[in-house]
């Protein structure tokens, strides 16, 4: 275990970087963010997470690299909030119209403060002030990253609001497995019988479709660009109308570096993003120039925009409640 300064922010703060061991995995976690920058399978020499080996790329770029994004992850249409028949104006971030991930200055532009360290854990929190990105409610958020045996990263993230708000908080890595430049010959298997169709700006239409006879059919693990290469893949995968224990929702297999990665989670939904629109001019780890399709995001999470659907699992945290989720990513070879 060790902590660096990784860079400086614009007001002059230093942003930290821990490194993690154990597991026969190492993580490096940027307080900035509580980004995920680079993980490490014993055996494998490149990292499995995309990610940039200097700070001043990740103030501009606009992918998220490995970003710990709320407090509402994915998209609020029109940024429309209504709670106990108060409106709310939040922050128009994606395409001028709709709230993207919390807003231009969300979580995952955050600086957090390191609550706990050891060799194979790190605990971050954060603090949202009310009104911030037009969010009612000042909202804590404490997240742990601990390495565990069998090769597992576990994430534990709770928080808390003094006022009702929305709170949906996500994992953003890109995993690519391998050394090639895409991740379009992955296999994926995704445990869900339905997904959210979406319109043209990416907000679900509110229909919640079968899988079946469609191109989002991944119960059984197929290639990625089976279905990237005919339309761009960035959905929710409905999995549950609620949160439940942990349990396997999600894999993802490279064939050529016989690697395999399994997801387990809380969470009733999993957006999947095939990074078809990644256009990241700076280099990554390795060398590696990040392009189309250069990782794909696996995000355990409540629906996207769930607040004008009553239908969906909700992502309302009142006064008095704690949110919580465990998600895992459990990395081993076949």
């Amino acid at each position: 275990m060790s902590v660096v300064t990784f860079g400086t922010m614009p007001n002059g703060r230093d942003v930290k970087q821990i490194a993690l061991r154990g597991g026969s995995l190492t993580a490096h976690v940027l307080t900035y963010g509580a980004i995920l920058q680079d993980l490490r399978l014993d055996g494998h020499d490149r990292s499995l997470v995309l990610g940039f080996e200097q700070f001043a790329p990740y103030l501009t770029s606009q992918a998220y690299l490995g970003a710990t994004v709320g407090r509402c992850a994915n998209r609020v249409a029109r940024g429309h909030l209504e709670i106990d028949g108060t409106g709310f104006q939040l922050d128009r971030n994606f395409i001028g119209k709709h709230c993207l991930h919390g807003g231009r200055q969300g979580l995952s532009e955050t600086l957090w403060t390191i609550e706990q360290v050891s060799h194979e854990s790190v605990t971050l929190s954060a603090q949202l002030a009310d009104g911030d990105m037009g969010f009612p409610g000042a909202m804590a958020v404490r997240q742990s990253f601990t390495l565990m045996d069998g090769g597992v990263l576990d994430f534990q993230i709770e928080a808390t609001s003094d006022a009702p708000t929305l709170c949906n908080i996500a994992h953003h890595s890109y995993f690519c497995l391998d050394d090639s430049s895409d991740i379009l010959e992955h296999r994926l298997q995704v445990e869900a019988d339905h997904y959210l169709p979406v319109d043209e700006e990416c907000i679900p239409t509110g229909e919640v479709a079968p899988v079946e006879d469609s191109f989002f059919d991944f119960r059984m693990a197929r290639r990625v660009g089976d279905c990237s290469k005919v339309t761009e893949l960035d959905h929710n995968f409905c999995l549950a109308r609620e949160k439940t224990p942990l349990r396997h929702i999600v894999s993802l297999a490279s064939d050529r570096s016989k690697i395999r990665l399994d997801v387990s989670t809380t969470e009733p939904g999993l957006q999947v993003y095939d990074g078809a629109m990644m256009d990241v001019r700076d280099v990554g780890q390795d060398g590696k120039r990040l392009k189309a399709y250069a990782g794909i995001a696996l995000e355990p999470q409540i629906w996207p925009d769930a607040n004008h659907h009553r239908d969906f699992p909700q992502a309302l945290l009142r006064p008095g409640e704690t949110y919580r989720q465990q998600t895992q990513f459990a990395l081993r070879t076949f």
